[in-house]
């Protein structure tokens, strides 16, 4: 079994005490933080492996330099794990900025140099202090090409195809706006992206001239491993590290097609050097039946990883672990979604293609449409049942609003036998009339609407689980079910509450859900 080892770009900073155990466990990874820690005080820099290697260290937001160290000390030191437990990857592709942690993880160019060019880059990008934004969209790159064409400006880009229906848009924030309306409208779902430097625009033209004229000259070695890089399409060879870190700002990271022809080319394992599931998830969603780990995710990374090479030495294709619920291992979730490209944001297939409004099914599980199809079958005869009023309907006959519904159909099917089903058959559904609710009904009803949105049974839906770290529930999927959160309890403020997704809990939806209706209710 060809495994790849992917290295995720700006992500969120990493969790207090993250490498406490591979710190204790590895010189490698002990050499690798003490390097990082060398160059960051050379640059005038705290210490970046302190916090995370204390268990009880906390993120002082320390600026967007500490930030990308950190980053990269997470992707360094689960590299140098993965070659100690016997790991031996046919190719390391990085995502953006991750670009960089491949180089020195494949022995091309040295940490500290790695480190020196990481910081030199952040610096420029916050010189130029460009007002711009990167907004996540749900469609192929195909299409978010022709949303941005229709503004028409210069800067405003598809930066990153990541997935099959995940794409990035970077652009001036003023046109930002626009797309987020116009891809509203049509019913894509979209999320932007807090990363510290919007980047792969032709806006940052000035920044990469500038980093290409005071960065340090970097020598560049011969690597041990294979370097994919998904902005220049090819595998990097003797290229000037300095020069490739300048010209990914302007260009366009296809990671999709990138992750295609590796495994095309034989890969059928991919092994993700973060914290959570980033870059993996667009490898599940662009390539159903391979096999992604993501060591520090797992309640036991080295074991993971263990059983990862034992697979391989077997000569067997793994198999696929999809992402299903399954009780809080670990009992963290993710930092603050600040990724781009990263973060938390991929996005597979709607339920329905008839239906762009409707949102998407869990990448994690190959299976999801059908498992999800099945529950709207009950329902689908109901609406032609109502000949026989006197049973249907009278439940429903307190609410009028469901007939007129049911003509509307017409338009777009099975997307209201999808959206409908949950309220025709959770009693929930009157919430929105007014008053206050309790926790346990509202977590009820949490639990039916995510579950047939998912696929998954609602009784496997803890209300502890992260719905990004432990279900896959990508943040544009997120986006689209606090959708129906609002619009079944009558709260159009969760559609903006950005903290729900971050936190990412069923309790926390839950808990807001129920102080929002008590708060209604008081007024």
């Amino acid at each position: 079994m060809d495994s790849v080892i992917v290295m995720p770009g700006t992500v969120a900073a990493p969790r207090g005490g993250v490498l406490c155990d591979f710190h204790n466990r590895y010189e490698t990874v002990r050499e690798a933080l003490s390097r990082i820690d060398k160059a960051a005080r050379e640059m005038g820099l705290p210490d970046i492996s302190t916090r995370l290697i204390e268990q009880n260290g906390t993120s002082d937001q320390r600026g967007p330099e500490v930030q990308y160290l950190e980053i990269f000390a997470v992707s360094i030191a689960t590299h140098h794990m993965l070659i100690a437990e016997g790991l031996r990857p046919v190719a390391i592709v990085g995502q953006s900025i991750g670009e960089l942690w491949a180089l020195a993880a494949a022995g091309h160019l040295s940490v500290e140099d790695a480190a020196r060019l990481a910081v030199a880059r952040s610096q420029v990008l916050t010189r130029q202090s460009w007002d711009g934004k990167m907004l996540a969209v749900g469609v192929d790159g195909r299409r978010a090409e022709a949303l941005a064409a229709l503004i028409n400006h210069p800067h405003l880009v598809v930066a990153c195809e990541n997935a099959p229906r995940q794409s990035v848009i970077s652009g001036p924030e003023p046109l930002i706006e626009h797309v987020e309306r116009v891809a509203d409208t049509l019913g894509w779902p979209s999320l932007r992206l807090e990363v510290p430097h919007p980047t792969h625009t032709p806006a940052m033209a000035q920044a990469a001239r500038d980093l290409r004229a005071t960065a340090p000259r970097i020598p560049y070695g011969a690597g041990r491993w294979r370097v994919c890089s998904p902005w220049l399409g090819r595998d990097i060879g003797d290229d000037d590290p300095v020069d490739l870190v300048s010209g990914a700002l302007t260009a366009r990271v296809r990671m999709l097609h990138t992750l295609r022809d590796l495994h095309a080319a034989g890969a059928d394992a991919f092994v993700e050097c973060g914290e959570w599931p980033v870059v993996t998830k667009f490898v599940e969603s662009s390539l159903p039946g391979v096999q992604c780990v993501v060591p520090l995710s797992e309640s036991d990374p080295v074991e993971a990883v263990r059983a990862l090479v034992a697979e391989s030495a077997d000569g067997g294709p793994g198999p696929f672990r999809p992402r299903l619920p399954a009780p809080s291992s670990n009992g963290h979730s993710p930092a603050a979604q600040v990724s781009a490209p990263t973060a938390p944001v991929s996005y597979v297939a709607p339920v329905s293609a008839p239906a762009p409004v409707t949102a998407p099914v869990a990448p994690a599980v190959a299976v999801a449409p059908a498992v999800y199809v099945a529950p709207v079958a009950p329902p689908a005869p109901a609406p032609v049942a109502p000949p026989a009023p006197p049973a249907p309907v009278a439940p429903a006959a307190p609410v009028a609003p469901p007939a007129p519904v049911a003509p509307a159909a017409p338009a777009a099917p099975a997307a209201v036998a999808v959206m409908e089903a949950p309220a025709a058959v959770v009693p929930a559904a009157a919430a929105p009339v007014s008053g206050e609710l309790d926790y346990e009904t509202v977590l009820a009803d949490l639990r039916t609407l995510y579950g047939d949105f998912l696929g998954y049974p609602p009784d496997l839906l803890g209300e502890d689980d992260g719905l990004e770290s432990e279900l896959g529930v990508e943040s544009l999927k997120q986006v689209a079910l606090l959708g129906r959160v609002s619009d079944r309890f009558g709260l159009p403020g969760l559609r903006s509450n950005s903290s729900l997704l971050t936190v990412g809990t069923l309790r926390r939806i839950a808990e807001t859900v129920v102080q929002a209706r008590a708060e209604a209710a008081g007024r």
